[in-house]
């Protein structure tokens, strides 16, 4: 669909691999752990004793070896806390979502994905998860977990500029910059907004930013706009003062949001009353390319940036 850059969200396992995993607690909800025999193993097992075996489950990476998690085969993220039987917690997959390209995924170590991205020619921007587990892990520290992630692009020969690694945590950032500085050029500050009310925080902070040496923000695309007098999309105050403390923005995450006839939810909050149709999802990726001036964009469906970008003529 003609995205450039790809993202592996990484966590690492019992043995301290890394691996591609949204969450380091979501092996019960993206793959069929529970009905392995590694289901013993989790954090939080099943209780057949219940009637809700399934209440409280809760299975991490961290909990198996690198080998044991490579024995999962990947699903579709659902759950059923209320089920009753192993069944019936397997196939809770929303009526929105499908299995059909699913029931067989195949689970990646970073390392694999890093060697895959290379295959496909695609630029790559690594995020590395909060862990769930108290740090230092088994004499595992932060600072070990963000320098093993570089360590395993530098071991496969990806040059620095092609990597956009990146954190919502900011020591992470700052960790890349003072210790891994050709990388570090393109470390990505993760700002986890999910308010308005956190719009001020994240201003005051820029000059931190800068002072630091971040080069990148990426705050949620609700973030960088507002509305005008006439209810039209255009750059917040915070996107503007991004832009004047010299920062490069990327934002997140285009097409993960409901219809946007029912405005849009979380990813549109600023501008819901703006939005009626799904059509205005081109409009906001407009104002947010010309007027903002983003570098780029995660989305969930690359084909309408892509589409976008090439009507435009933009790299």
């Amino acid at each position: 669909m003609g995205a450039g850059i790809l993202e592996c969200d990484v966590t690492f396992t019992k043995d301290k691999e890394l691996v591609c995993r949204h969450s380091q607690c979501d092996l019960h909800t993206t793959t069929n752990i529970l009905a392995t025999e590694l289901a013993g193993n989790c954090s939080v097992p099943p209780d057949y004793t219940s009637d809700k075996p399934f209440a409280n489950v809760k299975c991490c990476t961290s909990d198996i070896t690198l080998a044991e998690f490579k024995t999962l085969k990947g699903k579709m993220d659902a759950e059923n806390p209320d089920a009753k039987t192993l069944n019936e917690y397997l196939n809770s997959t929303p009526n929105w979502r499908t299995d059909l390209y699913s029931a067989n995924g195949t689970v990646l170590s970073h390392a694999e994905s890093i060697e895959l991205f290379k295959a496909l020619g695609v630029k790559m921007t690594p995020e590395l998860k909060s862990p769930s587990v108290e740090m230092p892990f088994n004499g595992f520290s932060q600072q070990d977990y963000a320098q093993k992630m570089i360590d395993e692009y530098k071991a496969a020969g990806v040059k620095a500029k092609d990597v956009y690694a990146q954190s919502f945590n900011l020591d992470d950032v700052l960790y890349w910059i003072d210790n891994e500085s050709k990388f570090g050029r393109k470390a990505v500050f993760l700002e986890n907004l999910n308010s308005e009310a956190d719009l001020s925080g994240a201003i005051s902070r820029l000059p931190l930013l800068v002072h630091e040496g971040v080069n990148i923000v990426a705050p949620p695309l609700w973030a960088l706009v507002t509305l005008n007098a006439k209810n039209q999309i255009v750059p917040s105050d915070y996107a503007i003062k991004i832009k004047e403390a010299g920062l490069d923005i990327i934002t997140w995450t285009l097409e993960r949001s409901g219809l946007l006839k029912n405005g849009g939810g979380f990813y549109y909050q600023s501008v819901a009353d703006g939005v009626g149709k799904d059509g205005d999802t081109m409009v906001m990726l407009d104002v947010l390319a010309k007027q903002v001036g983003i570098i780029g964009i995660f989305t969930d469906w690359p084909a309408t940036v892509t589409y976008y970008a090439n009507c435009m003529k933009l790299k």
